[in-house]
């Protein structure tokens, strides 16, 4: 699965990025950061990717041997700017085999607040890997994780081991074709589907950009409170928020349901992966949500249960990884995301308190997304449009993330804070919703 992140982001120039960003309103302490990032590269941030000298051979984990600086803005802006500024940390260059795999910054605000940005390429963390490195550099906790030195083997060395692995891994891949065709003949009526949508090319450009994103925060009482009122939890009433998001933005099927997919996480202890998640998918309708959550809730427990056989059944393929054409890559993602229109959600939940000091003492504001940029109007449009939510309880709010691009639509960032204080408004849910202009955080 991680060589697969990998060669997606080749494939496509483009790949998924987790963000964390934790605001200060008293600004923050810098020998704190830069301990908590030569921390982080102890850890799990602490790798790159080094391809196989094989054309279709297995890549490996390296150390990676530059240390990170910490980038920090000698310009202040505005409160207003912050998420701005978060979106610009997204845009900045990185690279899970040449490096910088993550980058940290931090950017002071006029007001004396500080705003600190991490942010590591999906070929590195998945959510919950982004979770446990920044506990560990918190806590102090080196792994030494052991990789070696890129460049370590000599070429025939390398041919020899990763010619040997290619053998060892010939029964995988015979069951590995067949696990693709069963997959095939199980998913034929979306492949096909997918195939004509992914076809259609509308209007667009080719300039690359971060899609338009806000940030709401909840107070966690009150979000609470709304769950138990229509008979959830704090899960499921993030599903609903995200159901009836997708209807205002017009993300229904035929039957006025949306369809919702998040990752679950595998991730166990000591794990090393980079991608340790299957992905779980539902359907929920968006008007029940505003008075009973029980639906969502069944539907929810239904998709776990069916977690293993799910992952079973689409992890077969993936010793194929290797072989597959940049074309196919290409075209599977056309494939997958051009079927139902499916709502992008990653709930984090609550973490350990440490993770709101990254600098050592306890952040004010804390968020979570998952966000890809560098991606084009002209193939935003072609998949049909994106919507994107993240979710982390920390510090007494519920933080929501949302990125959101509709094809024809206005796709501003006002225009997407509107839609977001709507449907927290349709659950009796009052909050701050910081977008393009945004005043300080007490304010709608």
């Amino acid at each position: 699965m991680d060589q697969g992140s990998f060669l997606g982001l080749r494939a496509l120039g483009r790949g998924p990025i987790i963000q964390a960003v934790w605001v200060y309103d008293n600004g923050v302490n810098l020998d704190g950061l830069r301990q908590f990032r030569r921390n982080l590269a102890k850890g799990l941030f602490g790798r790159r990717i080094e391809r196989s000298v094989l054309p279709f051979g297995r890549h490996r984990w390296v150390a990676d041997p530059d240390p990170q600086t910490l980038d920090m803005s000698v310009r202040e802006r505005p409160r207003s700017d912050l998420w701005s500024w978060a979106d610009d940390c997204l845009r900045t260059p990185i690279d899970p085999e040449r490096g910088p795999g993550w980058r940290l910054a931090v950017q002071p605000l006029t007001d004396g607040a500080a705003a600190v940005s991490l942010v590591v390429s999906h070929s590195i963390a998945d959510g919950h890997g982004l979770v446990t490195a920044v506990l560990d550099a918190v806590n102090g906790v080196d792994r030494n994780l052991g990789y070696p030195q890129p460049g370590s083997r000599s070429r025939a060395e390398a041919l020899t081991r990763d010619a040997r692995q290619m053998v060892a891994a010939v029964p995988e891949i015979a069951r590995a074709v067949v696990a693709s065709a069963r997959v095939a003949r199980a998913e034929r009526g979306d492949l096909a589907t997918s195939f004509r949508a992914a076809g259609d090319v509308p209007p667009g450009d080719d300039v690359p950009m971060v899609p338009p994103a806000v940030v709401a925060f909840v107070d966690t009482v009150q979000w609470d409170h709304c769950a138990q009122r229509l008979g959830g939890t704090s899960n499921s009433l993030f599903s609903g928020v995200a159901a009836r998001l997708g209807q205002v933005l017009d993300r229904v099927d035929g039957d006025g349901l949306v369809h919702l997919s998040w990752p679950v996480s595998e991730r166990t202890e000591g794990d090393t992966r980079a991608n340790a998640l299957v992905s779980a998918a539902m359907t929920a309708d968006p008007e029940e949500v505003l008075t009973d959550l029980g639906g969502v809730r069944a539907a929810m427990k239904k998709a776990l249960a069916e977690c293993d056989e799910t992952s079973r059944r689409m992890t077969g393929p993936l010793p194929l990884t290797p072989l597959t054409p940049r074309v196919m890559l290409r075209r599977l993602e056309g494939m997958v995301l051009a079927v139902n229109n499916p709502i992008a959600c990653s709930n984090m939940g609550e973490p350990d308190p440490a993770f709101s000091r990254p600098d050592g003492t306890d952040a004010d504001y804390v968020v979570m997304r998952g966000v890809e940029p560098n991606i084009t109007s002209r193939v935003l449009n072609r998949l049909g449009g994106q919507l994107l939510l993240g979710g982390i309880r920390a510090r007494g709010r519920m933080a929501l993330s949302v990125t959101s691009w509709s094809p024809g639509q206005p796709n501003s960032k006002q225009a997407l804070r509107e839609v977001v204080l709507k449907v927290l408004a349709d659950f009796g849910l009052s909050g701050t919703v910081e977008g393009p202009c945004a005043p300080g955080p007490s304010s709608r």
